[in-house]
């Protein structure tokens, strides 16, 4: 059963949030206090841990005596319906699979299966459901591998809960604060709608149903403002009349994005790792490029030596572009659909070699034209964007939602421990806005700049000069403001890379450029936030002859070249088991000292005098 498919206000699918000790377990058992309820108890407490046992006694003696109890599985107890079922709760659940596999020294994603079937029997259960899980970062976890794995896997759960249930709760303090339905925030496409018709949102123009008054918008706005990120329009504050006859507020101006100019890696720390270098037991500079990056990476980190990456991430960011219409590409836009779902069932080229790289891999739709899975368009901006050699791509309330939506995604896996961020890219037709961008800010000709993209032949490739020529046309006018020149030239998908690549520089966060199109993106970021391109390590070389030019731009060299066209981040993710080497070289090689070696300045020391 769908959400839309419900047929009451009652919500059906819970997820009730909340630190140890919070009062989450309390407030999910009140939200189904009057019904006849199926508990699913999924703690069991060792015989040596008498303070469990005591907090498993306490939730017994506060469940009214009718409930029926199930201690195991939850996703087998969701096999069979009952008209209300309350899971409480799944950190035991989730050690209890980590436990099962043996996993707690294994690397992320080995109880994915298990993860997979429980979200999978949440988002199809047709019945009530409350569920409770600790929520990361509310709790005591230890600073170790196996502390790390429970909390990524735990924050990976929570999310893709949150995604399929109908509302969520956040319990503090027992006082829970309603999180989802977001009445601070409606979906994009309803924004922009009553942005652009400036009409009120309602509930027919919001796919989300938000019912946020004008007040509750504009606070939003101003604490996301305050973050450094970019808030979705709002409108002006309204009268407490106009607030109180549910028409919603009338949107008429968007927050514009401002990241400000961002400092670069810290240059003692830089300073600290070009010493050490000199006392490793190697010649001088005799690692080449490694020792740079090595020193580079220490410097984005604020330690030396530097600490290995621990969670490394891929967001793919996936997007049709109307220009695809029009013979620039040698693949229909079908495409991009169909291999957004090849990437989340592990099949795709940027898949395997992650896996390879020890790297993980999200995918999100900006501007897919069609539908996908819920837990991946929750930041979709519209179905594709506009043809850029005949109309803007977005309107200004899109791209502004395109650059949150990026800003967004980089705090999403910053905060969720991400130490090492790759943009990837999804999209047919997706190297020609790129190379309008890059052609454009350089000032350079198109027959100079256009590539092949995905193997057009000679008369696609005139197709794509000549699109690229008038869409370059277009931009002039706005050549020189980075946000004008996403919202007519580009795409919601190069934009929210754009705010992705941005706002990862804003948080120290180091990045791994893939090819073309995400080069293309941060030749706008670094106008954005000036100095963002010192955060940024280029990946590879891609065989499009625009490429080329952006690295030029930005004053990047390419880690590899093995002549790489295909996007989806996996140029980059190529490139980053160079950039481990790097790290360990500089992190776990022994000094002379340590080693016992000598060096050419001992053995001078060592020479008698006069020899």
């Amino acid at each position: 059963m769908s959400h839309s498919a419900q047929t009451t206000d009652r919500p059906l699918r819970t997820l009730v949030l909340g630190g140890a000790r919070s009062g989450k377990s309390a407030y999910a058992e009140q939200l189904v206090a009057s019904e006849a309820v199926r508990y699913v108890a999924t703690a069991v407490a060792g015989p040596a841990d008498a303070d469990f046992a005591e907090r498993i006694a306490a939730h017994r003696a506060r469940r009214p005596a009718d409930w029926t109890v199930v201690e195991g599985d939850p996703v087998a107890a969701l096999a069979e319906p009952a008209p209300a079922t309350l899971i409480d709760d799944l950190g035991t659940w989730l050690t209890g699979r980590i436990d099962a596999r043996a996993a707690w020294e294994s690397p992320r994603g080995i109880v994915g299966p298990d993860v997979d079937a429980l979200v999978t029997a949440v988002a199809g259960y047709s019945q009530r459901l409350i569920i409770v899980s600790p929520e990361v970062g509310f709790g005591v976890i230890p600073a170790t591998a196996s502390g790390r794995l429970f909390r990524d896997e735990l924050g990976t759960l929570n999310q893709r809960l949150a995604d399929v249930c109908d509302e969520v709760f956040l319990v503090i303090a027992g006082q829970p604060v309603r999180v989802k339905p977001d009445r601070a925030s409606a979906s994009a496409a309803a924004l922009t709608d009553a942005v652009t018709t400036n009409a009120p949102l309602t509930a027919a123009t919001s796919a989300a149903g938000a019912d946020l008054t004008a007040t509750q918008a504009v606070s939003a706005a101003g604490a996301t403002a305050a973050a450094g990120s970019v808030a979705a329009p709002v409108s002006e504050p309204a009268s407490s009349a106009a607030a109180g006859d549910g028409s919603g507020p009338v949107l008429t101006k968007p927050v514009r994005i401002s990241f400000g100019p961002v400092s670069g890696p810290d240059p003692i720390v830089w300073a600290a790792a070009e010493e050490r270098q000199a006392q490793l037991t190697k010649p001088a500079g005799a690692l080449g490029r490694l020792e740079k990056l090595a020193n580079w990476v220490s410097a984005c980190q604020g330690v030396c030596p530097p600490k290995q990456f621990e969670r490394a991430r891929v967001v793919v960011f996936a997007g049709d572009h109307g220009v695809a219409r029009h013979g620039v590409s040698a693949y229909p836009s079908e495409v991009t659909a169909q291999m957004v779902a090849n990437f989340l069932h592990g099949g795709a080229a940027v898949n395997v070699l992650a896996r390879l790289a020890d790297a993980s891999v999200r995918v999100a739709d900006i501007a897919v034209d069609g539908d996908t899975a819920p837990e991946i368009s929750r930041h979709k901006v519209r179905r594709s964007s506009g043809s850029i050699d005949r109309e803007d791509a977005l309107s200004e309330a899109e791209v502004q939602a395109a650059l949150a939506a990026g800003a967004t995604i980089a705090d999403e896996e910053i905060d969720s421990g991400a130490d090492l961020l790759i943009a990837g890219d999804m999209g047919i037709g997706n190297t020609t806005p790129a190379t309008v961008l890059i052609a454009a800010v350089t000032d350079t000709e198109p027959v100079v700049a256009v590539g092949r993209g995905t193997g057009v032949d000679d008369a696609g490739w005139i197709r794509k000069t000549a699109a690229i020529r008038d869409a370059m046309w277009r931009a002039r006018p706005v050549v020189k403001d980075p946000v004008a020149l996403l919202r007519t030239a580009s795409g919601a998908d190069l934009a929210a890379m754009a705010g992705f690549l941005a706002r990862a520089a804003a948080r120290r966060t180091p990045v791994i450029l893939d090819g073309v199109v995400v080069t293309a993106a941060a030749v706008v970021a670094d106008q954005l936030a000036p100095g963002a391109r010192a955060w940024w390590v280029a990946g590879h070389r891609s065989s499009e002859p625009s490429h080329t030019i952006a690295l030029k731009r930005l004053d990047l060299e390419p880690l590899v070249e093995m002549n790489m066209r295909l996007g989806e981040g996996s140029g980059a993710v190529a490139a980053l088991p160079l950039l481990r080497a790097a790290v360990a070289t500089l992190g776990e090689m022994a000094t002379f000292a340590e080693a016992g070696v000598s060096t050419a300045d001992t053995a001078a020391d060592a020479e008698p005098a006069g020899a």
